[in-house]
């Protein structure tokens, strides 16, 4: 039996053949893990460049270096002879299956994506967004984080905020401050008006330009009502709008300008 083994032709045969492909495969996964990593670098760097958040970027990098790797090991497995078209079909189904399975997950990444890549806020920022109001603490690919007023931690999925209106209150450098004071029909139009102007230019917080507005607004069923209009830094809304409306009712009190409540005159007449 050992005279009919021909070793010179297993070796011509199988040996050599597999051994070559064997070592073509290595070097296409050695050389193709190698030109992988300098293409995801140089990608990272041009991103960087380009100013792109860095969450975004890690993300890219990351499923650029995912991908090519794939190609890489397909590649590798084709020269073995491996039939890859069973495999990429397999990666196609499976890839399909979780689409469907994360369906939501996916569109909270969608969504991450689109906040990333467009900022309509960033982190430091007091939106309304999601149907919660907070300060955005951060913004990461599934999720943002905010913070309310009473400090909770709010979790909020992107695919909410995307979804909906964003109202970003740091946007501008600055804001107007809505206000709306009543006196009563009795009281002196004029001084009144006089009040709210010296009080609205002793605050060194209120912005000279644009100019406050202050005007008779409505002649309502109990008051009259003045609206006043400051225009602040967006950093000092709250506390001007707190301040003012203290030092309005503590002047109108000093001064004799009453604020009326709801009232309603009743007349009756003898039959």
């Amino acid at each position: 039996m050992m005279e009919n083994f021909d070793l010179t032709a297993l070796t011509q045969t199988y040996l050599i053949p597999w051994g070559i492909n064997i070592v073509l495969a290595l070097v296409i996964f050695i050389v193709g893990r190698i030109v992988v990593n300098i293409i995801a670098s140089i990608v990272r760097k041009l991103l960087g460049r380009a100013k792109m958040d860095d969450i975004l970027i890690d993300f890219i990098s990351s499923i650029l270096r995912t991908a090519l790797l794939l190609f890489v090991i397909i590649a590798a497995l084709d020269q073995l002879g491996v039939d890859t078209t069973s495999l990429i079909a397999l990666l196609g189904a499976a890839g399909l299956a979780v689409g469907l399975a994360l369906q939501g997950s996916l569109q909270n990444f969608a969504s991450g994506v689109m906040l990333i890549v467009f900022r309509p806020f960033k982190a430091g920022d007091f939106v309304e967004a999601g149907g919660v109001s907070g300060v955005v603490e951060k913004i990461s690919i599934f999720s943002t984080m905010m913070r309310t007023g009473d400090n909770r931690e709010i979790i909020i999925p992107n695919g909410s905020i995307y979804g909906g209106t964003i109202t970003n209150f740091s946007a501008r450098e600055t804001r107007r401050i809505d206000m709306v004071f009543g006196i009563g029909y009795d009281d002196d139009i004029k001084k009144a008006h006089e009040i709210l102007r010296k009080l609205s230019d002793s605050d060194d917080r209120i912005l000279k330009d644009p100019e406050v507005t202050i005007a008779v607004a409505e002649l309502a069923d109990s008051s009259v009502n003045f609206v006043v209009r400051p225009w602040v830094k967006s950093g000092d809304y709250w506390a001007v709008k707190f301040d003012f409306t203290e030092k309005v009712k503590l002047t109108f009190d000093e001064q004799g300008i009453s604020i009326p409540y709801p009232q309603m005159d009743v007349h009756t007449t003898k039959s």
